[in-house]
């Protein structure tokens, strides 16, 4: 199951307890669903300041150190700079962006997989 926590999330400023808070619901329902989830990362812009950006982003980093999840990328990964890559409103990519998001995100859910493939051989 692949778990993204919207942009909005930080772009409202939400303080990193609520993101922790809410990441960690996701997380629980993910797996009492027996579900392997595999985490994005979020990123906001710098304009939050470095104290908000590191304390956002160091809420992935606890999660991501748990064995139950499997660590993704952050999708918007090598062009999230790129203006042209995205929508007018400036924060969804544009359709010509799937194949590099999946390429991105290919990685992780091959790991996602291969836990699925670990249970169903250990059960």
């Amino acid at each position: 199951m692949v778990v993204a926590l919207g942009a909005n999330d930080g772009l409202r400023g939400l303080p990193a307890a609520e993101v922790r808070k809410n990441l960690a619901s996701m997380l629980e329902a993910a797996l009492a669903a027996h579900a392997v989830p595999v985490l994005l990362q979020v990123r906001v812009p710098p304009n939050y300041g470095p104290q908000y950006t590191a304390s956002f982003e160091a809420v992935f980093g606890e999660f991501f150190a748990r064995p139950d999840v499997v660590p993704g990328p952050f999708l918007l990964e090598g062009f999230a700079a790129d203006a042209s890559a995205f929508q007018a409103d400036g924060l969804h990519p544009v359709a010509a962006m799937e194949p590099r998001i999946l390429t991105t995100l290919w990685p992780a859910l091959v790991n996602a997989m291969d836990v699925v493939k670990h249970r169903k051989e250990n059960p």
